[in-house]
């Protein structure tokens, strides 16, 4: 056997690893939105990343989305819905927030996540929120609120935030909505529903496309803007889910979702490392709170 195919059949059966890579490629989506601005444009960025992710995903899967379909069709208003929000909803906003906004706060907002998705569960199917969870939700928050606020009383007491912030908290919720809305998905395998949201999410980016080309804000992608697309399309989109449906088959869903929390730890990294952000103490201060709070609700909380 080659030694190659020996070292990714080690790596394809290793959970751990999968996990860490797929949060690693999640978080340089981050990085990827900061270097998108000025070379391409956000919905330009969105659109064609789903049309790229549409033209390879179904051909793989075209005998598994046609065994399935009957599934997928009864459950369509659902999907597209899931597509629109997790996918489009929240891709769009980062990538605008990224306009005013640091990858570093957009990593690190990134964490509020799971306590949104705490609260949506209780709203939505009443589940029960104890009170180390509750506690884990307000430190999480306080830790949005600092990121928010760049560590200044004065901001939070004046409301005066960067829209950029304030726009990746809604594509926060957003994504927390999506999340929710996931428990009711058609028992199918996971890549299919993947791709089924895909489609969805594709064509629910290109009215929004459209508006962008009338509003005149769109303009041809430079070579880095196509680099950039080829990150987002090739790592975050495909590679990512390949490697996240992989490691909820070998250890569930449950403790492959604890390394979601890595999301917020990577981005910061690489966005000092690839782009020399500057990670200032209320960064490590808002990391401390938001990583925190994660503990105390997803791991003491139960």
């Amino acid at each position: 056997m080659h030694p190659s195919q020996t070292w990714l059949q080690r790596a394809w059966a290793n959970a751990y690893l999968l996990m860490v890579l797929t949060t690693l490629m999640w978080g340089g989506n981050a990085v990827a939105s900061r270097l998108a601005v000025g070379n391409i444009s956000p919905m330009m960025l969105t659109s064609l990343r789903w049309v790229a992710v549409c033209a390879v995903m179904p051909v793989l899967l075209r005998d598994q989305l046609r065994a399935h379909w009957p599934a997928l069709r009864a459950h369509w208003r659902l999907i597209a819905m899931l597509g629109a929000l997790g996918f489009t909803g929240f891709n769009t906003l980062m990538y605008l927030a990224a306009y005013s906004t640091s990858a570093i706060n957009i990593g690190i907002l990134q964490g509020s996540i799971p306590v949104i998705v705490l609260i949506g569960a209780f709203l939505v199917y009443h589940t029960r929120i104890t009170l180390m969870q509750g506690i884990g939700v307000a430190i999480t928050l306080l830790g949005v609120a600092v990121t928010a606020s760049r560590g200044d009383i004065h901001v939070l007491t004046a409301l005066r935030f960067v829209p950029g912030d304030l726009l990746m908290i809604a594509a926060c919720v957003l994504y927390a909505g999506y999340t929710v809305g996931v428990r009711k998905r058609p028992a199918v395998p996971g890549l299919v529903f993947f791709t089924a949201m895909a489609c969805c999410a594709c064509l629910a980016s290109l009215p929004l496309l459209a508006a962008e080309i009338a509003l005149g804000r769109s303009y041809i992608p430079t070579p880095k803007g196509w680099l950039v697309l080829a990150f987002t399309v090739i790592f975050p989109s495909i590679l990512s889910q390949l490697s996240f449906m992989r490691a909820i088959e070998l250890i569930g869903p449950g403790r492959a979702g604890v390394f979601v929390n890595l999301v917020p730890v990577f981005a910061p990294i690489l966005a000092v490392l690839i782009i020399g952000e500057p990670f200032g103490l209320y960064h490590a201060v808002a990391l401390v709170l938001v990583l925190g709070g994660i503990f105390i609700a997803e791991r003491l909380g139960r």
